[in-house]
């Protein structure tokens, strides 16, 4: 088949599935708002368990919160990982399993799934969702998941690659594009967008009730980012593209950015200057973290702490490097730690932790984060987890206190993974730091099966909660909300969310909103479980 006509028809498999993902928008244009119809259940719904286990009771968890970042909006509403140290806690209680309910919003025909889950002042959901189509910024009723506004962001070039070329595991590779946002303390989204802007978001009501996005900020990264990126008028660049994976303020307020390709840099919100460093031959896929003391970044083959110099670059206090180990496995995204860094430590400690990629066991490393520790007394404790030659993880651990906690990955890599009732070896386990630092310990394995989400750990009722699916010997795809008691490791209870491809959760968070309700991102839109009145 000649070249062209390869084009044409893979340009027509592009349109067709760009219609069949969602309704023609222009970039930023406003939209009526749209009432909330469910996702539909796959076949088979009715042959497993709805609920098993029963209610919880509150146990609330002793402990200080991380420290509210003075630019981001308070801890629980403000990003994936709930707060600037990473920690996945939430201040209120998600549902205690008293006779819980599901809904969901189904976003489009096929694709639609919000991942970063954000509350502004009112409660209102601001989320970013993800069609084959490109990424909308979408506010949300949270009881009704009612759509208030949205504003569409433009399309990723892993979009375009994966229509044009037919490899869609271009799309649930890539961590660009709005993935990783946050809201600010002026209730706005902030986000880098494929065109290497950085854009912060306000959400207005206007005059006649509706709702609209205006774009309040616009910071263009160009000058500092390679940005021959492919789009459908750029097949086939011949330059160099460099994807912003991942914003974040630091405690004076300048918006910190990193991109796949190891370029780190700084935002002045006030005068717009623009600063950045590179690493190269480094990779950075996950998100970072950001303490008083620094910023925390992970790249493919080492941890680094990073504060600014007197006009904004980025400059290292330390690095450490890991056991990246020797090729990427099923569960990973790439060759290197697939968690965001996080900030902890009770009684005045400063510990931070990832894990490594190491190639038979996956481990916890803990490490102190003192600028002025010698770099051989930097390493708290490598712990190994989970199986031989079947362990890790793409999900940022849960930190509370000194402990930790992580879950297996391994064998999940997209939504066609765990089809026909197939599932992950799975496991989860809690880490803590011994209270004089000298080592950790293994406080309690389970068996929990989550393949892909970000677990999240409400400190007020010391439940865990994971998006689990089991084996199924009927092929049935069962997904379901679990909540496992963090002092013991004990599954509570289970919740039957859905069944089928569209509720995989395919790397998005369970987030936990104010009034108790688990939200998670599921690959056609968001589910909502709260418990009965």
């Amino acid at each position: 088949m000649p070249r062209s006509t390869r084009i044409h028809l893979r340009l027509r498999l592009a349109l067709a599935m760009a219609a069949l993902a969602s309704p023609a928008l222009t970039l930023g244009a406003p939209v009526a708002p749209a009432y909330a119809e469910d996702i539909p259940k796959a076949p088979g719904h009715r042959l497993v368990d709805d609920y098993a286990g029963g209610p919880a009771a509150a146990a609330p968890l002793p402990g200080q919160a991380p420290p509210q970042h003075p630019h981001l909006a308070p801890n629980g509403r403000s990003g994936m990982h709930a707060d600037a140290a990473g920690s996945g806690t939430y201040p209120w209680s998600g549902p205690l399993g008293e006779q819980p309910a599901v809904s969901s919003e189904k976003m489009a025909a096929l694709g639609g799934e919000c991942a970063t889950v954000t509350f502004d002042s009112a409660g209102r959901i601001v989320t970013v969702c993800g069609t084959f189509e490109g990424f909308l910024v979408k506010v949300l009723d949270p009881e009704s998941l009612d759509t208030l506004a949205e504003y569409k962001l433009p399309q990723r070039p892993s979009t375009v690659e994966a229509i044009t070329r037919l490899d869609f595991s271009r799309i649930f590779k890539d961590t660009s594009g709005g993935a990783y946002s946050y809201l600010d303390d002026q209730d706005c989204l902030v986000l880098a967008d494929s065109r290497q802007h950085i854009v912060r978001l306000a959400h207005v009501q206007k005059a006649d009730g509706t709702w609209e996005f205006r774009v309040d900020a616009d910071w263009d990264l160009t000058g500092h980012v390679p940005h021959d990126c492919v789009s459908w008028t750029n097949l086939y660049p011949s330059g160099e593209c460099d994807p912003v994976t991942s914003v974040m303020p630091d405690w004076q307020g300048r918006i910190w950015w990193v991109t796949r390709q190891g370029r780190i840099g700084t935002v002045d919100p006030v005068t717009g200057t623009i600063r950045s460093i590179r690493l190269a031959g480094e990779e950075i896929q996950n998100s970072f973290s950001v303490a008083e003391d620094g910023v925390s970044i992970v790249t493919d083959p080492a941890l680094y702490s990073f504060r600014t110099a007197p006009d904004g670059t980025p400059r290292s206090l330390w690095q450490q490097t890991y056991d990246r180990g020797t090729g990427t496995k099923p569960g990973s995204v790439n060759q290197g730690s697939g968690t965001t860094p996080d900030l902890f430590g009770a009684h005045g400690e400063r510990y931070v932790a990832i894990t490594d990629n190491a190639d038979d066991w996956m481990n916890v490393l803990g490490y102190r984060r003192d600028p002025g520790v010698p770099d051989a007394q930097r390493l708290v404790c490598k712990v190994p987890v989970f199986g031989s030659g079947a362990s890790t993880t793409d999900n940022s651990l849960i930190s509370w206190g000194n402990s930790l906690v992580v879950e297996n990955n391994y064998g999940y890599e997209n939504v066609t993974s765990l089809t026909f009732g197939r599932s992950v070896v799975g496991g989860a386990a809690r880490i803590d730091v011994r209270p004089d630092g000298s080592g950790c310990d293994t406080v309690w394995e389970s068996e929990v099966r989550s393949p892909s989400t970000v677990p999240e750990l409400s400190t007020a009722n010391g439940l865990l909660y994971f998006y689990e699916k089991d084996p199924s010997a009927l092929g049935i795809d069962a997904w379901y909300l679990t909540a496992v008691d963090f002092r013991t490791g004990e599954r509570r209870w289970k919740k039957l969310v859905g069944t089928g491809i569209a509720y995989d959760n395919n790397w998005a968070p369970v987030t936990l909103g104010p009034d108790g309700t688990a939200y998670v991102g599921v690959f056609n839109d968001l589910v909502a479980v709260r418990d009965a009145p």
